[in-house]
């Protein structure tokens, strides 16, 4: 059986700090303070940023840590109830009145009964919203509401309530009402403002990219074979590219990728020709390309080789 952490048992920022580290993800002192203040206030915790700086990963080492489920809400624009909360079953729903119908139960006199039985829990599919507040047994779930910010206000506002008393009304069956509330990440790219009543339900941490120093052991952690004075360079030009002023500034997944394929390329300092076939697995966009070449592609590595 898998280890598993009672949230509100964490003692201590250094802990939270820690255990993260130990599940492959390196966070600074902020990011591991808001963690660490969420799980110890069991307040629901918002973290906005560009995207690629490891705010959705946050909620899988979470429940890594933690041992509880990974239940992952994708917002995107129209999401509703039946995509979030729950929805029914109708293809059961319908074998089971042919059932009736065929062995005779469907009479008029049980028709009333029949009816009630089509909205029995039974035929009640759960989203991850609705399986995050019936939870009851085991450690508690981690619920990860991935870039709110693009679904509509309508859904933002239904949000609002579930997140203010952790419950939930399914009409035909009753309320379901959390034991034990989940540990809840909403993550926000901001491509639009997040209301600020959603905002005072949660506590707020901005996540940035990170230092070079850290991005120098991100890179290390997890592509263990790139030399020391490789990850180095790479963590230095990555950041002097996230400066250029680019469409799609490279995340951390896109670095450690970068590393990664020049490592296979048999590098050992960045150079122009290996760094021009490896772009693409950093650079996503033609124009951000266009850019990095025009701002002085050799100059950029000859500082970063520095």
């Amino acid at each position: 059986m898998a280890d598993t952490t009672d949230p509100r048992s964490v003692s201590s920022v250094v802990q939270v700090s820690e255990a993260l580290r130990q599940n492959r993800y390196l966070p600074d002192e902020g990011l591991a303070t808001a963690v660490y203040l969420a799980l110890r206030l069991r307040r629901p915790l918002l973290l906005e940023g560009e995207p690629g700086v490891g705010k959705t990963e946050v909620a899988r080492v979470l429940a890594d840590w933690i041992g509880g489920q990974l239940l992952r809400i994708q917002c995107y624009e129209g999401i509703d109830v039946n995509q979030a909360v729950y929805e029914w079953d109708y293809s059961r729903q319908l074998l089971h009145l042919r059932t009736a119908e065929a062995t005779g139960a469907a009479s008029a006199s049980e028709t009333s009964a029949l009816e009630d039985e089509l909205y029995d829990e039974r035929f009640l599919v759960r989203r991850p919203l609705l399986e995050a507040i019936a939870h009851d047994s085991g450690p508690p779930p981690v619920l990860l509401i991935d870039e709110v910010d693009r679904a509509d206000d309508e859904f933002e506002a239904f949000l609002l309530e579930v997140l203010a008393d952790y419950s939930i009304t399914v009409p035909e069956i009753g309320t379901f009402s959390a034991v034990e509330p989940p540990v809840v990440i909403v993550t926000s790219n901001r491509t639009r403002d997040v209301h600020d009543a959603l905002k005072r339900r949660c506590l707020y941490h901005w996540v940035t990219h990170p230092e070079v120093e850290r991005e120098i052991e991100i890179i290390a952690l997890h592509a263990p074979t790139v030399s020391r004075r490789l990850a180095a360079q790479i963590a230095a030009a990555a950041a002097a590219i996230r400066q250029v002023g680019l469409y799609k500034p490279p995340g951390v997944s896109e670095t450690i990728d970068w590393a990664r394929a020049l490592n296979l390329l048999g590098a050992d300092e960045l150079v122009v020709d290996q760094v021009e076939a490896t772009f693409p697995t950093l650079l996503k966009y033609r124009e951000d390309l266009e850019r990095v070449q025009d701002h002085g592609l050799e100059t950029l590595l000859a500082a970063a080789r520095e």
